[in-house]
């Protein structure tokens, strides 16, 4: 299958992309215990329900799909479904879930490639804001090239209020925060908290028009579509 590369991490960053294989190796770890704390999740069932409103049709490309808690609400909406993730262990919980559908799925580290194709809808949940800032720009541009005329990107994520409850890693460059896992395994992780306001801001400087807004004290949501002009 041909492929489209969306970031070179090699070329780009050099060294700096340790921070992606630690990302990687926690939700890896992560998988089987994935959906128990998922369940867990503040507001997570009323979050859901925000999709509803939420513009997704057509060819949809779902982003860091992990166990597909996410994907089995799109398959839906969807005239077809690529969902990508980078751990293993996670895509074959998502497939178990999403089994006799025809979503297609693919390991593939976000960071370095999507399937070569253009897509009127791309999703992503709570995986923004592990997207570290240095980063933000050249994921945009990305994700530009993998959007049909006239397609949209649709996100949602913790905002600022998840910092009361996060362990946050003093003195990195990039935000980091401390998981640990019911095995007693301590796992370090990106974690990027906005709020809505300075989002919409921080899009509108890189050539997006978006909409986001706070949908309950932890969570925001988002649209976003290429300004025109730009």
């Amino acid at each position: 299958m041909k492929e489209l590369k969306m970031l070179d991490i090699g070329e780009q960053y050099g060294a700096s992309a340790e921070w992606s294989e630690r990302q990687i190796a926690y939700y890896r770890a992560r998988a089987d215990e994935y959906d128990t704390a998922y369940a867990d999740r503040m507001g997570m069932p009323q979050l859901s329900h925000v999709l509803d409103r939420l513009p997704i049709s057509g060819d949809v490309l779902e982003l860091a799909c992990g166990t597909g808690q996410w994907t089995h609400l799109l398959s839906g909406r969807a005239r077809s479904l690529t969902a990508v993730d980078a751990a293993p262990e996670m895509l074959a919980i998502a497939r178990r879930r999403l089994a006799g559908s025809t979503t297609r799925f693919i390991e593939a580290d976000i960071f370095s490639q999507v399937p070569d194709r253009q897509y009127d809808t791309v999703f992503f949940a709570f995986w923004l804001s592990h997207v570290p800032p240095a980063y933000l720009e050249p994921f945009w541009k990305a994700l530009r090239k993998a959007l049909k005329p006239g397609g949209c990107v649709v996100f949602l994520d913790d905002s600022r209020a998840k910092a009361e409850i996060e362990e946050t890693i003093e003195g990195r460059a990039v935000p980091t925060v401390r998981r640990r896992l019911s095995d007693g395994s301590q796992h370090l992780t990106v974690k990027v908290l906005y709020d809505a306001r300075g989002l919409t801001k921080r899009l509108d400087a890189l050539g997006w028009e978006s909409q986001v807004e706070q949908v309950d004290r932890y969570h925001y949501i988002g649209v976003a579509r290429p300004q025109a002009h730009s």
